[in-house]
């Protein structure tokens, strides 16, 4: 397993520039986030998409997945907290087929710089439809999304998240069989596990073979607050040498949005705390 780090931390910053400082800070990998300010799917030029191809081979970077979580650049102005709708699980087909075309074309830009998954959420379970339909709905736009996926030999991955309509590891893995694409998965986010007070051993068990990327972050206080590594409660060491064991070999991507401030020094920080952790680094200790 490698680190990774994705540009939501510099969105204080253009996406050219949190290419490069992630570079510099020694990161094999990098999330490109497929919202505002940075890359928006359906609005990315061709010529961008080149200068990124060539950034990344220059900077010898690894593409570990382009986040297409959040729709802020939906809206304007934009919200001031990260929003998940219009979601897949919208009662609106309007709205709904709107966050389809969108993950779609955060696929076809995951195809052109190499990157090996995108990441999508469930939204929100609101008033006005029962969660059992929402989640019907949201398995018939997946299944769509993962037909086209399969055709650019991408892979889509559900982050599941306290307070979202997929919470837990048990939901997502009905989620993947009622799909039935070999191209869905999980970007498995070990602070939201943990918050959801799933034990690793549980949660890698249901995804296992189906995960395709890994979220990194620390908790404190059961509060879901994305902090540096080694600032809170995780057992990073379980979790990784439970993924380990599982067979798994992608990327660790830390996910510090909370840290537009400061995301140098927050990966810096996290490069040092998490390194020494990894199971190949531990084993050759």
């Amino acid at each position: 397993m490698q680190l990774a780090y994705s540009t939501n931390a510099f969105t204080r910053h253009s996406i050219e520039h949190a290419v490069k400082a992630i570079a510099e800070l020694g990161f094999a990998g990098v999330e490109l986030l497929c919202d505002r300010p940075h890359w928006f799917p359906g609005e990315v030029t061709e010529t961008e998409v080149r200068r990124m191809r060539d950034a990344l081979a220059d900077h010898g970077l690894a593409v570990s997945n382009l986040n297409a979580n959040t729709a802020n650049g939906y809206y304007s102005p934009a919200p001031p907290e990260n929003t998940f709708e219009p979601s897949m699980s919208n009662e609106d087909p309007e709205l709904r087929r709107w966050r389809e075309n969108y993950s779609i074309e955060a696929i076809k830009l995951a195809a052109a710089v190499g990157a090996r998954a995108v990441s999508v959420t469930s939204g929100n379970p609101r008033a006005g439809l029962e969660p059992e339909r929402r989640v019907e709905l949201f398995v018939d736009s997946l299944r769509r999304i993962c037909a086209e996926a399969e055709r650019y030999g991408m892979r889509v991955g559900v982050e599941y998240e306290p307070g979202l309509l997929i919470e837990r590891a048990s939901e997502l893995r009905a989620v993947i069989d009622a799909v039935d694409s070999p191209a869905l998965g999980v970007n498995f986010d070990i602070g939201h596990s943990f918050l959801d007070g799933e034990s690793p051993e549980e949660a890698v068990a249901l995804l296992k073979g189906r995960i395709w990327n890994v979220h990194v972050e620390d908790i404190r206080g059961n509060k879901h607050y994305h902090l540096v590594p080694g600032d809170g409660e995780l057992p990073f060491e379980r979790y990784f040498n439970v993924l380990h064991q599982a067979g798994y070999d992608g990327f660790l991507t830390v996910e510090l949005y909370t840290l537009t401030h400061a995301p140098v020094e927050a990966g810096e920080r996290s490069l040092a705390h998490l390194t020494p952790l990894l199971p190949e680094a531990s084993a050759a200790g």
